[in-house]
């Protein structure tokens, strides 16, 4: 029996292998942000090593260019230093920044930076998809912990 997939997903690369990892749950600013954040990004756990891939994926399309991470070390307990990912090694920093407060930053090659609101996995649907749309809009200019109290 061959696996499907849906259009999202694309063929599988490897017939023989069966799962890969969702895209992202992600909202970006429409255009280059001017505002505290550009976007906001929900995870569905909190282990770095599942989710960050995919991330990373979405927003920095070259592979073997350089990544680097920087997470909340209160929202991220332990993080590992470095995480491999198809093409590439994700270097990640921890902050413990009161400024840096449920926000993940991605600092790509490519494309730049990204500085996105990270909502909590655990939130409802209904929470989580109010949160990345206010952060995504850009006539807000709110940072994440005046979304988060809201």
């Amino acid at each position: 029996m061959e696996p499907s997939t849906t259009p999202a997903e694309g063929p599988l690369a490897d017939p023989g292998h069966t799962y890969r990892m969702p895209l992202p749950r992600l909202a970006l600013t429409p255009e280059v942000s001017h505002g505290p954040l550009d976007g906001a990004w929900w995870p569905r756990c909190d282990s770095l090593e599942l989710e960050l891939p995919s991330l990373v994926a979405a927003l920095e399309p070259d592979r073997g260019s350089t990544v680097r991470i920087t997470v909340d070390a209160a929202q991220w307990p332990d993080p590992p230093h470095t995480i491999m990912a198809p093409g590439q090694v994700i270097a990640v920093d921890v902050t413990g920044s009161a400024d840096e407060a449920h926000v993940i930053t991605l600092d790509c090659d490519t494309v730049g930076r990204w500085v996105l609101l990270v909502v909590p996995p655990q939130e409802p649907a209904d929470t989580a998809a109010r949160l990345m749309a206010a952060a995504a809009d850009p006539e807000l200019h709110l940072g994440a912990s005046t979304l988060l109290t809201r």
